[in-house]
């Protein structure tokens, strides 16, 4: 059994339109947006369900970092799977900087997803014809509005894109044990903060249709 999540109703609703109507294979959870909420509503509903899942995909979108040149630089609509996620503003923020607390004070700020389940997520996109970028998602309690933040946190942690909220899905798994992914599509671009460039609708979209491919594609091929 596979727990699909994603942040809000405009990410899932498509997913469950394009999930076929016969599936039981598959179970959706709604978050909430930011890293409370989400760690409070997962934790609640794996304690309160006994089936055994196997595994948990996140999908939904995020901001694209503006990478240095030389680096493949993922555009809108582009899709991309974590292979870090980071805390990325849990600490002191210092105007344009950030002063991270000490890991014995405040714990691992950086999770790593479970390697198995991330190569399994890029093999069944690559049969399907579907490119993605792996790299370092940040997670972060407020968004990016500015290019400065944006490249501070991208050089940072060698970051691709920003959400608000994989490390919490990442850590409350962890924590349960559940192997997880994470799958987001690039709705916009970290940068001084223009919403009439982003294109949320196709991204949330083309998010969800991934999502369901990519579940499917799981349940077909061995572990």
């Amino acid at each position: 059994m596979i727990l699909a999540v994603a942040a809000t109703e405009i990410e899932m609703a498509p997913f469950v339109a394009s999930l076929p109507p016969s599936t039981v294979f598959c179970r959706t959870l709604l978050t909430g947006v930011g890293p409370v909420e989400t760690t409070l509503r997962l934790t609640r509903f794996l304690c309160a369900n006994r089936e055994q899942f196997d595994m948990v995909i996140q999908f939904g979108v995020g901001g694209a970092y503006l990478l240095p040149e030389q680096s493949r630089q993922p555009l809108l609509l582009d899709i991309c799977l974590a292979e870090q996620e980071v805390a990325g503003d849990f600490g002191v923020c210092l105007g344009d900087d950030m002063e991270y607390l000490n890991s014995a004070l405040a714990g691992e700020i950086v999770l790593p997803l479970d390697a198995a389940l991330l190569q399994r997520c890029r093999s069944v996109l690559k049969r399907l014809g579907i490119p993605s970028h792996p790299g370092v998602f940040i997670t972060v309690n407020g968004v990016s509005g500015t290019k400065i933040r944006g490249e501070m946190l991208q050089a940072r942690w060698n970051g691709l894109c920003e959400n608000m909220e994989g490390a919490a899905v990442v850590r409350v798994c962890r924590e349960f044990s559940l192997p997880c992914a994470e799958l987001r599509c690039i709705s916009n671009y970290v940068e001084d903060r223009q919403p009439s460039s982003w294109r949320l609708p196709e991204a949330c979209q083309k998010a969800a249709d991934t999502a369901v491919q990519l579940i499917q594609g799981l349940t077909q091929c061995c572990p």
